[in-house]
């Protein structure tokens, strides 16, 4: 049985299907992604028909982000998917690349998902010639992918703080906030703090 959502009660609806017939009748979990991961906090029901469905009631709940897992004894081949708790209808497929839509942050979350594992390929293509060029002896045109390939790294984490600061204030703009930081900061050997930027890691006066 879906859900259908009312829009205005406060409450996150979500309907999903697990594709693969050997699922049938296994677990599948709604583990938040901070706090307890106790039975107080985790749903769980068994994946009939395959589907199943969660329900958040946020006039209760805090919004946050949720991980959706099988059962880890029958998990492999399943990628796991982080959703966004927020009031609203979230549509999900868990598949060997799993996916999320409905609500205004989890179809940003999921272009973000998209665009990280593009990101991911092409960054490790960068740095796979880089490698065979230096293992060549081509140092300069190492050094110039290498360039192109730290431009492009810049890129995506420019992507990923922007879509934080559309999002505003919310579950997605935290979470990606955490990710991309803007600085960091060092514990020195002489016991001091500096603070560096996360792009350039140069130290940053205060």
């Amino acid at each position: 049985m879906f859900y259908v959502c009312q829009m205005n009660d406060g409450k996150c609806y979500v309907e999903g299907v697990v594709k693969g017939e050997q699922y049938e009748g296994k677990r599948i979990f709604l583990v938040p992604i901070n706090g307890p991961k106790t039975a107080e906090y985790v749903d769980s029901m068994e994946i009939t028909n395959g589907k199943f469905h969660f329900t958040k009631d946020f006039t209760k709940d805090t919004m946050q982000m949720y991980q959706i897992l099988v059962d880890y004894h029958y998990r492999k081949g399943l990628q796991p998917l982080l959703i966004v708790g927020e009031p609203g209808h979230v549509h999900v497929t868990i598949d060997s690349i799993s996916s999320a839509g409905g609500t205004r942050q989890n179809d940003s979350l999921q272009a973000w998902k998209e665009a990280t594992e593009k990101h991911g390929q092409e960054y490790a293509t960068y740095n796979r010639t880089v490698g065979m060029l230096r293992g060549r002896g081509m140092m300069e045109q190492a050094a110039k992918i290498e360039q192109e390939g730290r431009e492009y790294h810049l890129s995506y984490k420019r992507y990923s703080r922007q879509l934080a600061e559309n999002m505003k204030e919310g579950a997605l703009h935290d979470f990606l906030k955490e990710i991309f930081p803007l600085t960091y900061k060092r514990k020195m050997p002489d016991g001091t703090i500096k603070t560096f930027d996360a792009d350039t890691n140069e130290e940053i006066a205060e």
